[in-house]
């Protein structure tokens, strides 16, 4: 997000200064206040004062002129901005808008991306948001620096879903100005919406005619006293935007009588090259926000609706009486599909119009689910304009007809352009859909509430659904019309060809079976609520409620029942488990709670191993456990008895949890989509996820994470991608995450890739070598690397050496040469590294001098070397003990499993042993012939009172009851610190075994764990 710099910052105080007595005479006489931009003092008039004075007096005779037709745009502003419009326009009484205004939650902070999910999941997002540590701005301070900030604000992007109120912010902030109540440093506030924009798309305008078309009281407003106002330009609804915005190509236009099109010139008033001292504040759903480069944006906003507090807020400003606002937001939280919509506020109107004519009337059961309160809405909305025509029975016999007429037509409309995703619609598509525009759009009150229409730029209009969910409930009435009307045409062309069987009626249930499969298959669900409005059309309650107006006969009990049956047994391969959530959202609207039910019991069953869960039950739990109060600290999806396509339906689940352990669980890119998004969420409690052996995940899926990882919401510290068919190409989008300031990945298991490579850790690297990153694990075992992958690794750790902690490099062939380049780098002063894992590595006694230099270097953190499976040899180890028996040598474990090793290496290793300076602990020489000679010589460092060594493996070393009696020995003159032997796959006989045993139960020896040959002794454990 780009901020204007100090050079812009000193220029513009330069110029207020200069001209600051000039702007204290004009506050003393208005309250419009003017822009002292550098256009009005040029380079001449600031060297010579007689023309600075020609030119402030100028200045002030264009402000005097200004002052009333600023005041008649103000006057006309108020008007137009006064009276609140919910629902539309044409909706009666208006009521004033400060007497019904509920401050909206505005945040600051970016959208997570681009959100192309339906928006009724972005709302259940935000009703789980934290709001502890967002930054909340009121409408009225949206171009003011926050406390601490030192920044210009000049362009403001707000996002917000449809409905929740970006529009209502925009009409608020204009009347508080129009009013003289905020920002009255501003002298023209001009609004104008993307929907009035596309009807002159086409054609070329200068910016001065375009604010003169768009607000008539501005036609006296010359280039000249433009340029002293301080301008803010408002563009509302961006997402309903047909102009090409194309910033890569774009011309440079920097005069207000300049002509161009319509979107150059937005693009320049973005970019600052149109009138450069405007402020810009633009609103847009989140998908459509992508289209402006944050680069040219200043400030990023987010209104998230109505928090719980504000909800009740406006119920209580709705209804005067108070029993009556408090029986209803009872009702509305006792409900949780309501209550998560009543985050948006068109939905609160829904809801109280609905509720309020329900209390009037003494009707006592409120709605419950969504069908059922969009079906009283729609009854709602022709009864009270029914009550207009009580002339006789004939009348409103006749405008139920028209009602009925209309309704179906907008159905059609709203069915037709909701797949192609079209919001707004023109004549055409009305005429079109038989909808006469001149009479039934008069007539039928029914439309005037649910559709809204705006007489715009040159008197064309538009129209649109009040909001997307009545365009959705509206389709799905229309489709469950043509199916009782046996409008094959309508649903083939809807469902495909293929729908039907034999030419005949395909049944209720198959066509319900095809829609379903129809909207799971949809990438962003934009069929999803279309589809539960469907299913809660059929039930007996709701079809009664429109029977009336619509002509509906109840569906048969059998073939609703067959529905809910279809839906608890639907088995969609491998669909997204956000997607397949919906299933259940359907068996709600349809009042089967059955799974609800079972999942609950599920829940508070003690033996839940036994239960074998469903699909349907696993998408149920996963929607329950995301939207519980309570924060699961494990989630496992092995640990739940169900298909693995059922597992996989849990994964929404991990919004809610914070370790996730995902392993062997067939997941795929599409997957990553949802763990993404999790990540992204505002709270993520993710802090530890598990992805490894997923075969399907592959570079794609990782890519997909990786956007997760960057967000300033992730608090994931460990990520393990162990054997997911990773290669290269994958390395470049973590790296990018360790890059991101807000980073918190401490440990990062990519071991078992084979396609990962040296290419794949020089592109890591760059990540690692960023100062924001803080990892401090990194597995790389069996990833196919070479010495050169050491290299990158160096270079890595010595621009930043200070957060590395653990690194394995086993199962590589990084051999002697990588780990000298390597030591070389963990020398470093600031460099802790604490583990280093090099089994199986290719390595020989060539790298051991490297490996002794670095553990006794003064610097060193080392506490733990894994040299196990190489070719050292005792020649190796000899050097190796050079640094042991340094003073500054820190190590306390080191594993040489199988490493070609003799009895004469045993005589270089008691010898540190002995050292007092000497931190060792643990010691792994199994798989390497020692023989009972090398245990006696390796005993008389283990006698030694000094010795501090408590873990002692020796497994298959050759060893007989002889070397038990070494050991045996050396315990005796030594008894405080050895716990662990581990003598395995040894030759001890029983006799050697005993000499040791009865060392465990004695309280002179620490010896707690004794491990010898099966068929002897078991493992003895105190």
């Amino acid at each position: 997000m780009s901020v204007h710099g100090k050079d812009e910052e000193d220029r513009v105080e330069s110029v207020a200064s200069t001209c600051q007595s000039l702007k204290s005479d004009q506050s003393k006489e208005s309250p419009l206040a003017f822009s002292t931009g550098p256009e009005l003092l040029n380079t001449e008039s600031r060297k010579s004062p007689e023309l600075q004075i020609t030119s402030q007096t100028r200045t002030g005779q264009l402000a005097d002129s200004l002052q009333e037709v600023l005041h008649s745009h103000k006057l006309n502003l108020r008007r137009r901005c006064e009276f609140a419009i919910e629902g539309t326009a044409d909706a009666a009484p208006r009521a004033h808008l400060r007497r019904i205004y509920t401050e909206l939650y505005i945040t600051e902070g970016l959208c997570e991306g681009v959100n192309i999910q339906h928006e009724v999941w972005q709302l259940e997002s935000i009703s789980k948001m934290e709001s502890l540590h967002d930054t909340p701005i009121t409408c009225c301070d949206i171009f003011k620096a926050l406390p601490g900030q030192r920044r210009l604000i000049r362009v403001v992007l707000t996002n917000g879903i449809a409905g929740i109120g970006k529009t209502f912010s925009v009409q608020k902030f204009a009347l508080d100005w129009a009013e003289g109540l905020e920002n009255q440093d501003v002298s023209l506030v001009i609004v104008l919406s993307f929907r009035e924009l596309n009807l002159i798309k086409e054609k070329q305008y200068t910016l001065l005619r375009l604010l003169h078309d768009f607000d008539p009281t501005l036609r006296p407003v010359t280039a000249e006293k433009l340029a002293l106002c301080k301008v803010l330009l408002i563009f509302d609804g961006l997402d309903e935007s047909r102009l090409l915005l194309d910033f890569q190509n774009s011309e440079v236009v920097s005069d207000v009588t300049q002509t161009s099109s319509v979107d150059m010139l937005l693009i320049n008033l973005i970019q600052g090259n149109l009138l450069p001292s405007a402020l810009l504040w633009i609103t847009s759903r989140p998908a459509a926000a992508g289209q402006i480069p944050l680069s040219y944006v200043d400030r990023v906003t987010e209104v998230r609706g109505f928090t719980d507090t504000q909800k009740e807020e406006y119920f209580r400003k709705r209804f005067d009486d108070e029993s009556v606002s408090s029986r209803i937001i009872s009702h509305i939280k006792a409900t949780r599909s309501l209550y998560i919509m009543c985050h948006i506020p068109v939905f609160c109107w829904i809801t109280s119009t609905v509720l309020e004519h329900m209390l009037t009337t003494g009707q006592k059961e409120f709605p419950r689910t969504l069908t059922e309160m969009y079906s009283h809405f729609l009854l709602v909305q022709t009864k009270r304009k029914a009550q207009k025509y009580d002339k006789g029975h004939e009348l409103q016999q006749e405008q139920m007809q028209t009602d009925r007429e209309v309704l179906l037509k907008l159905g059609r409309l709203a069915f037709e352009h909701l797949e192609k995703g079209n919001i707004m619609f023109y004549q055409e598509d009305l005429e079109r859909c038989g909808l006469d525009v001149n009479k039934a759009l008069v007539f039928s009150g029914l439309c005037t509430e649910v559709f809204k229409r705006e007489r715009v730029l040159f008197q064309k209009t538009i129209y649109c659904f009040v909001h997307l969910s009545i365009q959705e409930f509206l389709a799905a009435v229309y489709m469950v019309q043509c199916y009782l009307n046996k409008n094959t045409e309508v649903l083939a062309t809807f469902l495909g060809e293929e729908w039907s069987t034999n030419g005949g009626d395909p049944g209720l249930d198959n066509i319900l079976g095809r829609v379903v499969d129809k909207s799971l298959n949809s990438k962003n669900g934009h069929l999803d609520l279309f589809v539960r409005f469907l299913h809660g059309l059929l039930l007996e309650s709701n079809h009664r409620i429109l029977g009336g107006l619509l002509g509906w006969t109840v569906s048969s009990p059998k073939s609703i029942q067959r529905a809910i049956n279809n839906l608890k047994k639907m088995d969609a391969y491998d669909i997204s488990p956000d997607r397949s959530i919906n299933v259940f959202h359907c068996l709600m609207e349809m009042n089967d709670r059955s799974v609800h039910q079972e999942i609950q019991e599920y829940l508070q069953s003690e033996n839940r191993l036994q239960k074998k869960l469903s699909k349907t039950h696993c998408s149920a739990l996963a929607y329950m456990l995301q939207m519980s109060e309570k924060v699961l600290d494990v989630l496992d999806l092995k640990k739940y008895n169900a298909s693995g396509d059922g597992r996989r339906r849990l994964l929404p689940a991990v919004r809610n949890c914070r370790t996730a352990r995902l392993s062997y669980c067939g997941l795929s890119e599409s997957h990553c989509e949802v763990l993404s998004s999790a990540l992204m969420s505002n709270p993520s409690h993710l802090q530890e996820l598990d992805l490894s052996e997923n075969d399907y995940l592959m570079d794609s899926g990782v890519k997909l994470l990786s956007l997760g990882l960057e967000s300033p919401h992730c608090r994931l510290e460990i990520l393990r991608l162990k054997n997911c068919s990773l290669s290269e190409s994958c390395c470049d989008a973590l790296a990018s995450a360790l890059k991101s300031p807000s980073s918190h990945l401490r440990e990062l298991d990519l071991s078992n890739n084979n396609y990962l490579k040296d290419s794949g850790v020089k592109l890591l690297s760059t990540g690692l070598e960023s100062p924001h990153c803080r990892l401090e694990t990194l597995r790389l075992s069996c990833c196919r690397l070479s010495e050169s992958c050491c290299t990158h690794l160096a270079s890595a750790i010595k621009s930043n050496p200070s957060h590395m902690r653990e690194l394995d490099l086993s199962k590589n062939k990084v051999k002697d040469l990588g780990v000298n380049v390597l030591c070389a780098a963990l020398g470093s002063h600031q460099c802790k590294l604490k583990t280093l894992r090099l089994n199986r590595c290719g390595l020989t006694e060539n790298c051991c001098t490297s490996l002794a230099s670095f553990i006794k270097s003064d610097s060193s953190s080392l506490r733990e070397l894994e040299l196990s499976n190489n070719d050292l040899q005792d020649s190796g180890v000899k050097l190796l003990c050079e640094g042991l028996e340094s003073p500054h040598c820190r190590l306390e474990a080191l594993r040489l499993r199988a490493c070609w090793l003799s009895e004469s290496c045993c005589a270089s290793l008691a010898s540190p042993l002995m050292s007092s300076s000497s931190s060792l602990r643990e010691l792994d020489l199994s798989e390497n012939n020692l023989w009972d000679s090398g245990v006696k010589l390796l005993s008389a460092g283990l006698e030694s009172t000094i010795c501090k060594l408590d873990t002692l493996r020796l497994i298959c070393c050759q060893v007989t009851e002889e070397g038990c009696a070494f050991l045996a020995t050396a315990l005796k003159q030594n008894p405080s610190y050895l716990r662990e032997l581990d003598l395995s796959k040894n030759n001890l006989q029983e006799s050697g075994v005993k000499l040791l045993s009865d060392m465990l139960n004695s309280s002179d020896y620490r010896l707690e764990t004794l491990r010898s040959e099966a068929g002897l002794t078991e493992s003895l454990q105190i």
